[in-house]
């Protein structure tokens, strides 16, 4: 049985007054949520996706996420261990047969993914769109309008935010009722907290990337989780 379930019935929000008190009795004998950084299409990896929203999530409500992300193959079953998972790059990708149907099962299954075009990618953009209809032929990705709770959750977001200015959407997958995926063709990985291995700094490398990332990523990590 997928373990997500359990971990979003004890996911919630707390007032900052009891902050200390109602999270070391809600922390006692659980484990730490774990957060999925995908291997895909074989080698391709989401490098420059920061994990520092992980840390408002923990100072901002009772949910207590590990403050790293994890490499996993896509492939791989160990992916039901993850109830939030993040997929980012740059340029085009294909993935395996093997690939997409673990994404569908996922998915399907109680998963959770956050994707994002690395540096506004449109190759990557296309190349994820193209998958996401091929595993799921009869469903579409659908704007999510700034009324949802999606984007109240946590923090009080009224608009999104991108670096050369205009106006951006997020997306989502819905199946049975409930938002499995969410997308944004611009970066939502908060590249200026981002280091590659070695300590090398990210950069979004010219794109439109959204500057109050942290603030909608928590807001979809939480959401994910009590939804």
């Amino acid at each position: 049985m997928f373990r997500k379930m359990m971990w979003g019935c004890t996911c919630l929000l707390i007032i900052a007054q009891g902050v200390s008190a109602a999270r070391r009795a809600f922390s006692e004998d659980r484990e730490l949520l774990k957060c999925a950084n995908l291997v895909y299409a074989v080698s391709k990896s989401s490098v420059c996706f920061s994990a520092r929203f992980l840390d408002t999530v923990s100072r901002e409500t009772n949910c207590e996420p590990e403050r790293d992300f994890t490499p996993i193959k896509l492939a791989s079953g160990d992916m039901y261990e993850y109830p939030f998972a993040v997929m980012t790059g740059e340029g085009a990708f294909k993935l395996t047969e093997q690939e997409r149907r673990v994404l569908k099962s996922y998915l399907t299954r109680g998963g959770f993914l956050l994707a994002s075009a690395g540096c506004s990618s449109q190759e990557w953009d296309h190349s994820f769109r193209q998958e996401i209809k091929r595993i799921f032929p009869q469903r579409k990705l659908h704007r999510i309008a700034m009324e949802h709770p999606i984007f109240h959750t946590v923090f009080d977001v009224k608009s999104i935010r991108l670096k050369k200015g205009g106006s951006a959407d997020l997306e989502g997958l819905v199946i049975d009722g409930k938002i499995v995926l969410i997308y944004s063709a611009e970066g939502l990985n908060d590249t200026a907290n981002a280091t590659k291995a070695g300590g090398q700094n990210c950069c979004c490398c010219g794109g439109n990337e959204i500057k109050n990332s942290q603030e909608i990523n928590v807001n979809i990590f939480t959401y994910s989780l009590t939804h």
